[in-house]
């Protein structure tokens, strides 16, 4: 069957179209993305502003004129925590309904976490052993750790690059004191999380995934030989600290020059980059694989999983 997934993310707005069906991997036919960045509609009661709902429905209803000409089967269309935590989201929801004829379910966190540790499972393998993942989106940071295809402990925390961006870092490029202050942060947030994580044996195979990992490992990271044709993205964590200070002094529109880094994700990528460094320090881990499958694969594979 040919199925969409329809990601409303805090950053962007992107439909991936896939040819699968129980047993085979998603081969990927079609993708359209709009940047949306909705951590900068925000107002000051939680609410999306109405320039933020328009660009929400615009962004939408090109997607789903994308869907129909793809020819898809079923659309999987799903909304993260921008819109999860918006003071005004479930008229957002009715909104788009309305207007474009879809239904975004609304993700939790911990769904988020479940659903990316599954694709990250399926990437990898029972040879992974026990797997810790992080995954920094738009609105928030993911971390999961388990040895089967549920993970044990699964916690979503409120430290994605666009919000800590938004929240931290507002000059552009950022002061060395603003950098400081998200550090901070997140490694008070992230600290006050590890009790979940350490009543449960620790890892054997630690996991990046997300559009911001890829991009900063493709940064500061390298490649190595992998199983097949697939080349293996690693980051170490010395290589992402390096980085950091002379990212943070670089103009926001000057950043895409750079390896791996994307205009949609260039404005958000120092803040990225400090709370993964904040994750793997917290978690002891000096250096992880970076996924090319994260939440929107885990969504397929979950829905194939139901079909067979």
């Amino acid at each position: 069957m040919r199925l969409g997934v329809l990601d409303v993310g805090s950053n962007t707005v992107h439909l991936l179209v896939v040819d699968a069906h129980p047993g085979a991997r998603p081969i990927p036919t079609a993708s359209n993305k709009s940047v949306l960045r909705l951590m900068r509609y925000l107002e000051p009661d939680g609410s999306i502003s109405s320039e933020g709902v328009q660009a929400v429905l615009s962004a939408v209803g090109e997607a789903a004129r994308a869907a129909r000409e793809a020819g898809i089967d079923e659309l999987l269309a799903f909304a993260t925590s921008a819109i999860r935590e918006a003071a005004n989201g479930e008229h957002l929801l009715d909104l788009v309904e309305r207007e474009t004829g879809i239904r975004l379910d609304v993700l939790s966190g911990e769904d988020e976490a479940r659903l990316t540790f599954l694709a990250v499972r399926r990437w990898y393998g029972w040879s992974a052993d026990r797997i810790l993942l992080f995954d920094i989106g738009g609105g928030s940071l993911e971390i999961a750790l388990g040895g089967d295809e549920v993970p044990d402990v699964a916690r979503s925390l409120p430290l994605g690059a666009g919000r800590s961006t938004i929240a931290f870092l507002p000059d552009d490029p950022p002061s060395v004191e603003q950098v400081g202050r998200l550090r901070e942060h997140a490694r008070r947030i992230i600290e006050g999380a590890l009790a979940d994580f350490r009543t449960h044996t620790g890892p054997d195979h630690v996991v990046g995934s997300s559009k911001t990992i890829r991009s900063l490992a493709r940064l500061a990271g390298w490649t190595e030989d992998g199983v097949g044709s697939s080349g293996r993205a690693m980051l170490k964590l010395k290589g992402l600290d390096d980085w950091i200070p002379r990212l943070a002094r670089i103009p926001a529109d000057a950043r895409p020059a750079l390896p791996g880094i994307t205009a949609d994700r260039t404005f958000q990528i120092v803040a990225g980059a400090v709370v993964l460094s904040e994750a793997m320090r917290a978690f002891d881990v000096d250096e992880l694989d970076v996924s090319p499958w994260a939440l929107r694969e885990g969504l397929i594979l979950r829905r194939l999983d139901h079909l067979d």
